[in-house]
């Protein structure tokens, strides 16, 4: 465990994705809860990188999200609709994660999902040069269905209860205004009980590379596994830089009628 600052942080996670070796473009996923920090943390990576000459493809869950009448079938506060009907997983892996996995070609597309219209995207596929590193940033990533896909795993952790407080901060800052009754709602009974089923259900935690303890961004704590990356077959380090089935069963989380106004952040 390490703490620092937040150039020591990135200093470090720059460090970890060059050395991480694959014959295809390096995969990263930055998982996390709303309000993590994750989009941030990625953001400041793609920056990092590409200050030094790398080839960087920044990309979102933002942008595999399904129509909203799917994603709220079983309710705007419903925890499990949440976490088993919100992303098209499928798309994720079929245009963007295969394609620059072991095997693919190389082609691939940012985005399926237009959310300003709520509706299918296409977008033209771009070919990534071989050494390119893919920084995605978003939810549940590191589920059963996707946790094979990663060459790198990242997870930032915060505590639930700041992330509400934070998600109060943004909606301010995006909106001028915030209803904080409404926004508490939302997290209290769709977000944080839709984490602590994934939580259950997957144990990103377990999973995750590197840990970033992001509740304090500037002055962070993190947690580097480098051993458990390696043990991962066709990942290895650059010497020259020195599932289980989803089973929904028996995972129950109460959900509350479709009422109220769209905050939609489980994306982030």
């Amino acid at each position: 465990m390490e703490h620092g600052t937040r150039p020591d942080l990135l200093g470090q996670l720059v460090e970890e994705i060059g050395t991480a070796a694959t014959p295809h473009p390096l995969r990263v996923a930055v998982d996390g809860s709303p309000g993590a920090g994750k989009t941030t943390l990625a953001d400041e990576l793609g920056i990092a990188l590409r200050a030094q000459g790398r080839d960087v493809i920044r990309a979102t869950i933002d942008d595999f999200l399904v129509p909203r009448a799917q994603r709220y079938r079983r309710g705007r506060f419903s925890a499990e609709g949440c976490y088993f009907d919100a992303h098209d997983h499928k798309a994720l892996c079929q245009v963007l994660l295969d394609p620059l996995g072991p095997g693919g070609d190389r082609r691939f597309q940012h985005t399926v999902y237009d959310r300003d219209a709520d509706r299918p995207l296409f977008s033209p596929a771009t070919t990534a040069v071989e050494d390119a590193i893919l920084l995605f940033d978003g939810v549940f990533l590191l589920r059963p269905e996707l946790i094979d896909q990663w060459d790198l795993r990242i997870f930032v952790s915060v505590d639930f209860e700041q992330t509400i407080d934070r998600a109060l901060t943004r909606s301010m800052a995006l909106a001028g205004s915030a209803d904080a009754a409404e926004i508490e709602r939302s997290w209290r009974h769709r977000y944080i009980p839709s984490q602590q089923l994934y939580f259950a259900a997957a144990r990103p935690t377990d999973h995750a590379d590197i840990i970033v303890y992001n509740d304090q961004p500037h002055e962070p704590t993190w947690d580097i596994r480098s051993a458990r990356r390696q043990e991962r077959p066709g990942i290895g380090m650059n010497s020259s830089s020195g599932g289980q089935t989803e089973i929904e069963a028996g995972i129950h989380v109460e959900a509350e009628p479709a009422v109220g106004v769209d905050v939609d952040p489980e994306q982030r």
